[in-house]
């Protein structure tokens, strides 16, 4: 008889995030930058570590859809890959590169 499978009672995050949010004037995705301001670039993207960081750049986030600037922010989790900061989930790897449909569409996520 073998030991039943536990399940872990949270869930665990990763160890980096960034904030994403789409641009309210045009739609087009966009990353919270270092310095406070939006950036098209995943690469170029303010690097969040640790709970209070996140909640930092979440405010930050939040008064930016206040100011009617971003629309619909929130953290994603992002890992460095081969120099190159990319986003962990398939959703995010589309919003960050484009449509999946046309080799011409793509557009570029590095710093």
């Amino acid at each position: 008889m073998s030991a039943p499978i536990q399940k872990s009672a949270a869930k665990t995050r990763a160890a980096t995030q960034i904030v994403t949010a789409n641009r309210l004037d045009d739609g087009v995705v966009v990353y919270l930058a270092p310095d406070g301001g939006w950036t098209e670039r995943l690469g170029a993207a303010r690097r969040i570590e640790g709970d209070d960081a996140l909640a930092s750049a979440l405010e930050i986030a939040k008064a930016a859809e206040t100011d009617r600037v971003v629309v619909e922010a929130y953290p994603i989790d992002v890992a460095e890959q081969g120099g190159a900061l990319v986003a962990l989930r398939l959703r995010e790897k589309i919003r960050a590169e484009g449509p999946t449909i046309h080799p011409e569409l793509w557009r570029p996520t590095g710093a």
